[in-house]
């Protein structure tokens, strides 16, 4: 359905951080194809960047976890209903939801069943836990573009039609990172045993995960004095709870390197990363190191989603890989002493980490594609312009 408007116009919507990376990288791929077109929804600072007009500040939608998300429904829904209307008063050529799927797909199913095609980025994923959420995805989704090349057949099977577009950071991160150069850049010297820690970048990660990976690298420096240990923060919030945090369970005694972002610089930096469940497991393994994965949360949450998850693996690089090939400590198994044992494994045999190495060479190569180019190629199809 054509824009009311003169010009084409393409409606978006990321709810978070990692959402609007992806978009921002979607729109430098469409802008050269759609000059002058209007691309407008709810977005932030990188779409922005793009010429991206938001109606609403994305960290209005930004929520994490099952439960976290009651207090704020009335409002967000409220959000949903008020962009839903705009939309449909002035139709878009077509509307792209770049992942946030409690809220996209909802929003989708509204807008394709009023004749306004809807392409949702990136998949979800209904391999890992709420299978049945396919049933919406097809009265949602006009296209689906997915990051995974597993994912296309799953999709094909329920008849969605979906373009497998590579993942951004297979393009981000150097197929043969610079551990040197980062080290220089963080100011550590060369020969040291340098660890990493990345409990997570959400205040609900931290608040359950900060403790055992801060008391894990206790245990670590005590068993070798040489160790370093480097944590990236997110931002200045996370900075200070972190350290709050820190203290609050006296551990001012452990020896951090804190880094305003530069989580990449820190990966690379790294002989060995102890890792919150999520995209940074898949970074880490971009940036071919060893690492231990580990996630806590609120109990209840936890008893909801242990029963609702198909696989074994919870890990970005073991699902990739379809076995464990680094450890997974989740919830009361990520004690301080289990974290410390399993990393100091990770940091100790050397076969495994050159093994570690080649897999995720491979898995590199099978992620790599032009992001950019290849989504806006599957939209431009959407709309009639490719």
């Amino acid at each position: 359905m054509a824009s009311s408007a003169d010009r084409l116009s393409l409606a978006m919507v990321a709810g978070e951080p990692s959402g609007d990376l992806l978009a921002a990288r979607l729109l430098s791929g469409l802008k050269p194809h759609l000059p002058g077109a209007r691309l407008h929804g709810i977005g932030g600072e990188h779409m922005i960047a793009q010429g991206f007009e938001s109606h609403f500040p994305m960290d209005q939608l930004t929520v994490r976890g099952l439960l976290a998300v009651i207090p704020r429904y009335r409002e967000i829904k409220g959000i949903q209903n008020q962009l839903r209307d705009r939309l449909l008063a002035d139709p878009p050529a077509a509307f792209i939801g770049a992942d946030y799927p409690g809220f996209n797909l909802g929003l989708e199913e509204q807008l394709k069943a009023a004749g306004i095609p809807t392409v949702h980025y990136i998949g979800p994923q209904i391999w890992a836990w709420r299978g049945g959420r396919i049933k919406k995805i097809i009265r949602a989704v006009s296209h689906m573009l997915v990051v995974f090349p597993f994912e296309q057949e799953i999709y094909r099977q329920a008849g969605v039609p979906v373009s497998y577009v590579g993942h951004p950071l297979a393009e981000v991160i150097p197929l043969a990172p610079d551990e040197a150069g980062a080290r220089v850049k963080l100011g550590l010297p060369q020969d040291a045993n340098v660890v990493t820690i990345m409990p997570g970048s959400r205040m609900s990660e931290l608040k359950y995960n900060t403790v055992a990976f801060v008391q894990a690298a206790r245990l670590l420096q005590q068993r070798d004095r040489s160790l370093r240990f480097v944590a990236p923060m997110a931002g200045e919030r996370q900075r200070r709870y972190f350290l709050e945090l820190v203290a609050q369970a006296g551990l001012q005694d452990v020896e951090i390197l804190l880094l305003d972002g530069q989580s990449h610089t820190a990966i690379a930096a790294a002989d060995a990363v102890l890792v919150a469940s999520g995209t940074a497991s898949l970074e880490v393994a971009l940036f071919k190191k060893p690492m231990v994965i580990a996630y806590k949360m609120m109990a209840l949450e936890w008893q909801i989603l242990r029963h609702c998850n198909y696989q074994p693996w919870v890990g970005l690089p073991n699902i990739l890989a379809r076995e464990f090939v680094v450890p997974e400590l989740l919830q009361d198994a990520a004690s301080a002493q289990a974290l410390a044992d399993a990393m100091w494994q990770q940091l100790s045999d050397v076969p495994h980490r050159l093994q570690l190495a080649q897999r995720f060479t491979e898995m590199h190569h099978s992620l790599l594609r032009n992001s950019a180019v290849e989504s806006a190629a599957a939209v431009l199809r959407v709309i009639g312009r490719g």
